[in-house]
Parts: C-alpha cells; structure tokens; sequence
C-alpha cells in the first residue's frame, strides 16, 4: 500500500478491539485489518477479504482469549447506553435516550408554558454560556450540556430574586419530571439484549458467587429482564410485604440443605444476580416520615429517589442509599480474580471513571473489557484507561452495545 493510499485508509479506520496484544479494524469497502494498516484480513485461499460475518467471528475469538479463564466475580458496569436502542433511522425514541435527547425533550417542554421560564432564559440567568439552539440552523444545540446546566441552575437558585422564585422552582421540577418521564419505558426482549447478557455472564459465575450488575441508570430494564429469564434480583431491599433498603441483604445468598448421613451439604440456588443501582431508581420513594427507603411498582411512586446530573451528584453519593452501593460497587472492583465488563458506560463520570482507573492500578487480579458503541473516545478518561492498557495492565476495548452484539461476543 502507497503511502497516499495509506493515509486515505487511516481517514476511514473504524476500531472495533484493542487489547495488550490486538487490534482489530474496519477501513472503507468493508475491508478489515489486524493490528496494522498494512495487515489486510484475507481468506489464505482465494486471498480475497474477509466477510463481515468472519469479521465477527474474528472479534469473538479475541474477546474470548482475554477473558480465557475462569473468574470468581464478575461485575456489569451498565450506563446510559445500555438503555438505547438503535434501528435503521437512528435511536427509538421508546426507549432510552441520550442525555441531548433528553435536553431537546425539556427545551421543547419549558418553551411552551408561559408560568415557566424557558431553558435559554434558564441558562441566561444562571449564567451558563452554551446557547441551547444553534443560531445558524435553527435546531436543538448538541453542544449544550444539560448536567453543567444543571449544576450552574442548582447554584444559582439559593441567590434567585424572591420575585423570580417560585417560577425557578417550577421550572426546576418540570425539568426533574421532563428527566423522569424519558428514563420511564419497558423491556422489550425482541428489541433488548439485557436478558442475553444476563444468561451468558451468569454462566461463568462460581455457585457460591453472584453476577453482579452496577447500573447508573433509573429505569427497571435489568429487573424486568431478570423477571423475564426467571432470574432472582438481590438489589438491597429487604423480602418484606414492604420493601425496605438495607445493604447487608447483598451479603447474602439463598441455599438448600442436603442431608446425608455424614455431612449436610449445601445447594446454592442458582440465577440470583446482585443489582447495584448507584444513581438510584424509578421504584424508590422515601416512607411516610423518611426513616426508610420502600421499593414499589414504579406506577405507585410519586417523588422517586435519583441522583439528578448535576456536579452535585458527587455529594449526594455520600448520601444514604448511595453511599452504601458505591462502597458495595468499590468493595468489589478490589476483590482478587474479578472480570469487569463495561456497557453503555463512557468514563466521562469522573467520580465512577476515578474508582475504575484506581482499581486497575492496585489490583492486579482486576480484568476490565470496556465495551461501547465508539471506542475511539478523546476525553481525559478515556485516554487514562488507554494509557493502562498500554502498559500492559487487563485492559481490551470492544465496539459493541449491550442491545446490538455484546451478548454474541461473550458467548
């Protein structure tokens, strides 16, 4: 390949696996290429390319060879793309959302209720500088970015003129409804791969383990999921008529004895998972007086308990319930022997992408596989994990999204 050639290529390369030792990658025409640009995958027979299908295959088998060995914990690291469906126009709007989706949804909400301001006249006031529609072409600023809005806003209402206050404050909780109302929407297995990836990481777990699935997200789709496959959820609520939070029900398992005439053995039931939901969830409301935390049907809860995105987030993550799921989620990222896979989650969360980074450096039992729909991401986080990886630590990237491909690529 010509030098010219080769920078045209480069233009057009698509990484779809980086690991130590591999490097998988799509140039244009569907031609695919190991580890360099010069390294074209072809069948050594008719030495044409490669298909996209042994493309695939390809992926697979090099994902298998990084996490060749048997684990005694593994752990989900779900985000908000673990929610998002694609189809052949884009995302479906039925179910998850990006955070500009959500922040399009509230502008074009706040703009037409005249009690409330609109989120430009927000932004102006809490003096956050990012226009939210773009002057030029009239559409929705994707550069607007609703958790620093949010932040800047959560600052600015302890100094609103009183004239102004209750106004502010509307508006604020119509946002807060706006967030809710787009986090809200069921499972679907004919288009969600949640159960899939489910069944496939339950497999590599030990008896006396659980998987364990730490989430960011607010909505009910690993539990609906998880009711789906006849799984148990173990998510820190107590198996009272009326759930209550408390974190040492993760501690435990559910097991059977067996009684023989010289020993009693013990039977672990099997499909149980552990959920961590670390932002919090649609089905948590505080009780009458506050003293607990009750899980119920989503439909039920007036005033669910979420972390908003906001810079606040970080405070509110020494709080109760979160307090106890972070340290939970940390607890396990320390553990020896332990597979970490990644879904939808993109390291920009600097409190969550800190625990991550500092685990792989100080424990070397720790076995990380960050999958996403871009693997080419060039904020600070990321770049912090690549470094890892390039210094040899269990680091591999994989183009992949939990609802289109994962689960095959684990099998």
């Amino acid at each position: 390949m010509d030098e010219k050639l080769k920078e045209t290529e480069e233009l057009f390369l698509t990484n779809y696996f980086t690991s130590n030792d591999k490097k998988l990658f799509q140039g244009s025409h569907m031609v695919f290429y190991e580890d360099d640009i010069t390294n074209r995958l072809v069948d050594p027979e008719t030495n044409e390319n490669i298909s996209q299908i042994e493309f695939n295959e390809k992926i697979k088998l090099e994902v298998s060879k990084f996490m060749n060995e048997p684990f005694e914990n593994v752990v989900v690291l779900a985000g908000a793309g673990a929610s998002v469906v694609s189809n052949d126009t884009g995302i479906d709007s039925d179910f998850g959302k990006t955070v500009a989706m959500i922040a399009e949804d509230i502008a074009g909400k706040l703009n037409v209720e005249d009690d409330l301001f609109s989120l430009q006249e927000l932004a102006f006031m809490s003096n956050y500088k990012e226009a939210v529609f773009c002057e030029e072409c009239g559409q929705f600023n994707n550069k607007f970015d609703l958790e620093e809005f949010l932040s800047n806003l959560l600052t600015f209402e302890q100094f609103v003129d009183k004239k102004d206050e209750d106004k502010l404050i509307s508006s604020k909780n119509k946002i807060f409804d706006c967030i809710i109302e787009n986090t809200n929407y069921g499972y679907d297995n004919e288009k969600m791969r949640h159960a899939a990836l489910l069944k496939v990481l339950s497999k590599r777990v030990k008896d006396s383990n659980k998987l364990t699935v730490v989430t960011t997200n607010y909505d009910t789709l690993f539990e609906e999921a998880s009711e789906y496959l006849g799984f148990t959820v173990i998510d820190g609520f107590t198996f009272s008529y009326n759930p209550y939070f408390d974190s040492d029900i993760f501690e435990w398992n559910l097991v059977k004895s067996i009684p023989h005439k010289k020993t009693n053995e013990l039977e672990y039931k099997k499909n149980i998972i552990n959920l961590l939901k670390i932002h919090g969830s649609l089905t948590w409301e505080y009780s009458e007086y506050e003293t607990r935390i009750n899980r119920k049907d989503k439909l039920e809860v007036k005033t669910p308990i979420m972390i908003f995105p906001s810079s606040n987030k970080y405070m509110q993550s020494y709080e109760n319930p979160y307090f106890e799921l972070f340290s939970k989620f940390q607890e396990l990222l320390r553990r020896p022997n332990t597979l970490l896979v990644t879904t939808g989650f993109s390291f920009a969360d600097n409190h969550i992408a800190k625990m991550v980074i500092q685990a792989l450096k100080h424990n070397t039992g720790l076995t990380v596989l960050v999958s996403d729909y871009d693997i080419q991401q060039n904020h600070q986080n990321w770049k912090d994990l690549d470094g890892l990886r390039r210094e040899h630590f269990r680091i591999a990237f994989l183009k992949a999204s939990l609802n289109d491909k994962l689960d095959e690529y684990l099998k």
